[in-house]
């Protein structure tokens, strides 16, 4: 969906999987600086929102998600998983629970085939599933923005801001209230920065939750059986992911940043075979040119790397 935000001064639309929102207002560097310090908002009006309503929500999302879930305390934020049944990552979901309802917004375009896997998954259960992104739209507070975010329909407080579900229709009146906009990029810096994944971006059809740390925040260790369960149980207690995740530190004399994809190699070795890939990059305003990427476990952390042909050291995400 376009945002109505992109008729803002200065606003230039993102391209590919964050199409629909701006990927800055003309200053790039001066938004995440702004975002950081709590003064500014990012757009995030392109991703996908699920509800789910009915006494038996909790209960049943409980089945089916990584995380534990049953209890969760209305304004409770947390994130899950939908694994497949050999442990692979399919979805990530971004939930919280008003004492009602079950919102959740999603990537960009897998909102569909979600609904599709989770209507196939009711059975006699007490619930509803529905697609409400034509209805609300996402926005992002980051820590420190004073906004109240009355408006909200829901609001999921995190370490690090605030995620609203607002009223698609009110957005752009809203986020008059929100301070200055930070386009993706700005956002997508700081989540880099913070080694925080992304579904289709710090994954592929193999990825599995511990090599991109996602134990941590969407993975519950100690609750019943899910799909794919096997997989992460056998993994976490008799051995380790075949890669991990990697936050590297790119060369900023090089103009154009790694794309995703980009093959990761040995500096000694740069027609040497790939040891991973590049996730995700951008340029950070205080730390340079950064970027997440996928390496194979064994490769040793004082490395010294080439990303896409960029020299690159690495600082650990996943311990090898």
């Amino acid at each position: 969906m376009k945002s109505p935000l992109l008729s803002l001064p200065g606003a230039v639309p993102a391209e590919g999987a964050d199409e629909g929102v701006a990927a800055h207002y003309g200053d790039l560097f001066r938004e995440q600086r702004e975002l950081a310090a709590g003064r500014a908002f990012t757009d995030l009006s392109h991703r996908g929102v699920i509800t789910v309503t009915g006494p038996d929500r909790l209960a049943w999302l409980h089945l089916l998600l990584t995380q534990h879930v049953s209890g969760l305390g209305p304004g409770q934020a947390t994130e899950a998983l939908i694994l497949s049944p050999h442990g692979h990552v399919e979805h990530a979901l971004y939930l919280v629970d008003d004492g009602t309802t079950s919102w959740a917004h999603v990537e960009p375009g897998t909102q569909g085939a979600l609904l599709e896997y989770l209507a196939k998954m009711r059975f006699m259960y007490r619930v509803e599933v529905a697609d409400a992104t034509a209805e609300f739209a996402v926005v992002h507070l980051p820590a420190g923005n004073p906004a109240t975010a009355a408006g909200a329909a829901a609001v999921r407080e995190l370490p690090w801001g605030r995620d609203l579900f607002l009223p698609r229709a009110e957005l752009a009146e809203q986020a008059k209230e929100f301070g200055s906009p930070a386009g993706i990029w700005g956002y997508e810096a700081l989540r880099i920065e913070a080694h925080r994944p992304r579904l289709g971006f710090e994954t592929d059809h193999r990825t599995i939750p511990h090599e991109v740390d996602w134990l941590v925040t969407a993975v519950h260790l100690n609750k019943g059986c899910y799909r794919g369960q096997e997989t992460v149980a056998r993994v976490h207690n008799l051995g380790k992911p075949p890669r991990r995740l990697v936050l590297l530190h790119l060369d900023g004399t090089e103009e154009v940043l790694p794309a995703h994809g980009a093959e990761v190699r040995l500096a000694a070795e740069p027609e040497g075979r790939a040891l991973g890939f590049v996730t995700s990059a951008a340029r950070h305003h205080e730390l340079g040119p950064i970027a997440l990427a996928l390496v194979k476990r064994n490769v040793p952390v004082a490395a010294e790397l080439r990303a896409g042909g960029v020299p690159a050291a690495q600082e650990v995400v996943v311990a090898p």
